[in-house]
């Protein structure tokens, strides 16, 4: 089973990019694994699309053009919403705490459905989407 690099690896600063475009490749290959696919372009991948004021097939359409992930987020920049390096650190702050006190606005319970759905209900250390993707991908125990 193919995963996509972690959403804590950075593409001009910013995590989660890399692993969105991990992941188009990966569905274009096949490799994607089936419970990735209902939610490309959602989530974290929404989120991202948002702050870079980018529709998420824009990303798809710049993937499938082969484009290198550098050349990608250059062309989201020009295309999108400029972001400043302050920007992007707030930004990252916010996916890195993403579940952790979100009941706001469901976040929080989604993360633990999710940890239920794997088997995770009684680790009290994932705390973070980011936790729940890195355990359940093998990055960390």
């Amino acid at each position: 089973m193919a995963y996509p690099r972690s959403p804590q690896d950075t593409i001009g600063g910013l995590y989660h990019f890399a692993r969105m475009v991990d992941k188009v490749w990966l569905n274009f290959s096949g490799d994607l694994p089936d419970d990735y696919k209902e939610r490309l372009g959602k989530g974290m991948d929404g989120f991202l699309c948002k702050f870079l004021g980018v529709e998420y097939s824009e990303i798809v359409t710049q993937v499938k053009a082969g484009k290198a992930d550098e050349k990608i987020l250059e062309w989201c920049f020009e295309n999108g919403t400029p972001r400043s390096e302050f920007d992007r650190t707030l930004f990252n702050k916010f996916l890195e705490k993403l579940g952790w006190r979100d009941d706001d606005n469901g976040i929080s319970k989604r993360l633990e459905d999710y940890k239920h759905d794997d088997g995770l209900a009684n680790r009290t250390d994932i705390i973070t989407i980011f936790d729940l993707i890195e355990v359940n991908e093998g990055r960390r125990d």
